[in-house]
């Protein structure tokens, strides 16, 4: 499987509220043996162990799979009133971001795998000891490597639009666009999840360029657009009505949505759930275009079942991409820089521009910049 495949899934009539475009997934037959709550957590922020690493991060709730069928839906956290504010911020410990909790069910950290996927690209640093590379690049790899993003909270009438959103009776998914760009994709098993879960969305993470959007002005409803000279009956109005819904669908799928669903993406499986598998995947860090890093639990078909998505602005593409070249050419920078089809001093300065110069000796970093001085 390279691409994301949600068979079984069409988009339905877009809702808009200010710069927030929010487009149904509905899905006509739930999938009947898998369900996903969620698992509330009392502080926002908490420590992830996995491996010999760990890392602290905001993580306002776990979800649960339960694929016996017999999962108990959970409740939205109710309005806490308080005049007391606290003295330090707690934490909570997780301890793990996938754990199994009994034989047919298991808790994950929804976004955490997608992102955790991306801070560990080629981790490790340098495979070979490249001259210019540091001492602290050849030690200790990217460490640390971190990451910003913003909380539905803060994305500009991102709450808002989500609050007023008008649930469809067979809705299991969302896709969530800001100033007509996709910020992020929600899809789960079956609609009373995500009933439940709809509210999570405004506590998920959404990244620089999604929150710079929400700035934006207005988008513009797509209005049906029907030929009364052709409609001499019901039948008529049926028939265009129909027509113009399949028009809107081809038109999302293949141009609005079409960053998402066209791509397609290295995956890594996390774990497998009895006909399911929780996997999460990486775009091909494509500069200058669409790419999402993911999670998704898929059945025996591959089809996606759960889905979540988050849209890398373009400095974390950039990053992406680097680490790749950097990686196909063993972190030879020369070679790098041929494949790239640029100088060694302007990829110097590209890794330094990424965020990426402690990795190269300083005096070799001051030798590029001089050359580039020089340079006409």
């Amino acid at each position: 499987m390279t691409g994301l495949d949600l068979s079984g899934l069409t988009a339905g009539p877009a809702q808009v509220r200010g710069g927030v475009r929010l487009v149904p997934l509905l899905r006509a037959h739930p999938v009947p043996d898998l369900r996903l709550h969620a698992e509330l957590y009392d502080a926002e922020l908490g420590v992830v162990e996995f491996g010999r690493h760990s890392y602290t991060s905001y993580i306002p709730h776990g979800f649960v799979a339960d694929w016996s069928g017999d999962g108990t839906p959970a409740a939205a956290y109710g309005t806490q009133l308080t005049t007391d504010r606290p003295d330090r911020m707690r934490l909570h410990f997780p301890h793990r971001m996938v754990r199994r909790l009994d034989r047919n069910r298991l808790r994950f950290l929804p976004l955490h795998l997608a992102s955790e996927g991306y801070l560990s690209l080629h981790f490790g640093g340098p495979v070979i000891a490249w001259e210019e590379w540091s001492r602290r690049a050849l030690r200790n790899g990217l460490s640390p490597r971190a990451e910003q993003a913003y909380r539905g909270v803060e994305v500009n009438g991102l709450p808002d639009a989500l609050r007023v959103f008008e649930i469809h009776p067979d809705q299991c998914g969302v896709l969530i666009y800001v100033a007509d760009a996709l910020a992020a994709a929600f899809v789960l098993p079956h609609p009373d999840d995500y009933r439940v879960l709809h509210p999570s969305l405004v506590q998920d993470l959404y990244g620089e360029l999604i929150h710079h959007y929400s700035f934006h002005p207005p988008v513009d409803e797509f209005r049906v657009q029907l030929r009364e000279s052709a409609i001499r009956s019901l039948d008529d109005l049926r028939l265009h009505a129909a027509q113009q819904e399949q028009t809107w669908r081809h038109f999302h799928d293949t141009t609005l949505a079409g960053g998402l669903l066209d791509s397609t993406y290295m995956w890594e499986r996390v774990y497998r759930m009895g006909r399911f598998t929780l996997s999460r995947f990486l775009p091909p860090f494509r500069p200058k275009q669409d790419n999402h890093i993911g999670e998704t639990i898929t059945d025996a078909k591959g089809r996606v079942v759960y889905l979540k998505t988050f849209r890398l602005a373009e400095n974390q593409v950039r990053r992406g991409y680097l680490l790749n070249r950097l990686a196909d050419a063993d972190w030879h920078l020369g070679d790098t820089a041929d494949q790239l089809g640029i100088t060694e001093d302007q990829l110097g300065l590209r890794l330094n521009s990424a965020g990426f110069g402690h990795l190269l000796r300083r005096d070799v970093l001051d030798g590029y910049r001089a050359r580039a001085r020089r340079s006409p």
